[in-house]
């Protein structure tokens, strides 16, 4: 339905999601009116990796103020992709110097 582009909208970089990629596991910020079988076949022919789970959240906006003004942030959907043992994805080039 969607082209793949449009259901993975960027890369999650944190600390948790770096030490989640140990495991095998990475984190996407997603389009919100995708589902779990779409996440995985995005991934899939984006990365050419084989996807065994997909978990997903909706995170919620927060109460953010600028001087007077108070309103929210965006929310957004994020999905934990498990791949299968053997797969990794290169997200970024100098990922394999920070694990060494």
């Amino acid at each position: 339905m969607n082209s793949a582009y449009n259901v993975i909208v960027r890369p999650i970089v944190s600390e948790r999601s770096f030490d989640l990629m140990s495991q095998n596991k990475y984190t996407f910020e997603v389009a919100q009116n995708t589902s779990k079988e779409e996440i995985a076949d995005a991934i899939e022919k984006l990365f050419n990796v084989t996807v065994t789970k997909v978990n997903t959240m909706s995170v919620k906006p927060k109460k953010k103020r600028v001087r007077y003004a108070i309103g929210n942030t965006r929310s957004w959907k994020k999905a934990v992709v498990t791949l299968a043992a053997g797969d990794t994805i290169e997200i970024f080039g100098n990922q394999k110097a920070s694990e060494e």
